[in-house]
């Protein structure tokens, strides 16, 4: 099964909607005062579910790609993992912005008194970092120090869970499920994983 140029440039748009689609629902959710009883709480979950999900579908996509012998497939993987950036952008910037109302002494103490937040602020700086780099321009500049680079999203895939689990006061089986899945798709990986650790030795 092959996708043509065409087909590639439609699957981008679908995948563009697919992205945009919950951002603007949880516009129109605060606008009409639906965000739950807590406004702040419910922005910052949310987004951070958008990052996180965003994270799952980018490490989908070379399965997919493999299993069904789609290789244009992965031309959609840099497009899936700026919204891993966007979305934990928004995530970061509401709990800035909301919740600590731009008190950045109060970061520096949430950050020594939750360590969830540390986990996430190390996922989003290399998330960041990738999001940067991810250029085709820069790519070839960087030549096999790219890919070594962007391994380092098998780093996040384990921060992101845990962050996501660390935060949350009670219900821990969402979290989990989360966490199993990612262990899961790394496993997938395993071989690759090893080649790049091993690389770094």
């Amino acid at each position: 099964m092959r996708l043509s140029p065409c087909g590639v440039f439609w699957l981008k748009v679908v995948l563009h909607v697919v992205f945009l689609l919950p951002a603007l629902y949880l516009v129109a959710l605060v606008m009409t005062d639906n965000a739950g009883g807590d406004p702040v709480q419910y922005i910052i979950h949310y987004t951070g579910m958008g990052a996180i999900n965003s994270l799952l579908a980018t490490l989908l996509i070379s399965p997919i790609a493999k299993h069904f012998k789609l290789a244009a497939l992965m031309q959609t993987r840099r497009l899936v993992g700026l919204y891993v950036f966007a979305y934990a952008l928004l995530h970061i910037a509401a709990f800035i912005s909301l919740d600590l109302l731009f008190a950045w002494g109060l970061l520096f103490e949430e950050v020594i008194k939750r360590p969830y937040i540390l986990v996430g602020a190390a996922a989003l700086m290399i998330v960041t970092l990738l999001a940067l780099t991810s250029p085709n321009k820069i790519k070839r500049k960087m030549g096999k120090q790219w890919q070594s680079l962007h391994n380092w999203i098998y780093v996040v895939a384990l921060l992101a869970p845990i962050h996501f689990y660390w935060s949350v006061k009670s219900e821990i089986i969402e979290p989990s499920i989360y966490i199993a899945l990612f262990i899961g798709l790394l496993f997938y990986r395993r071989v690759s994983i090893k080649k790049w650790l091993m690389s770094k030795r």
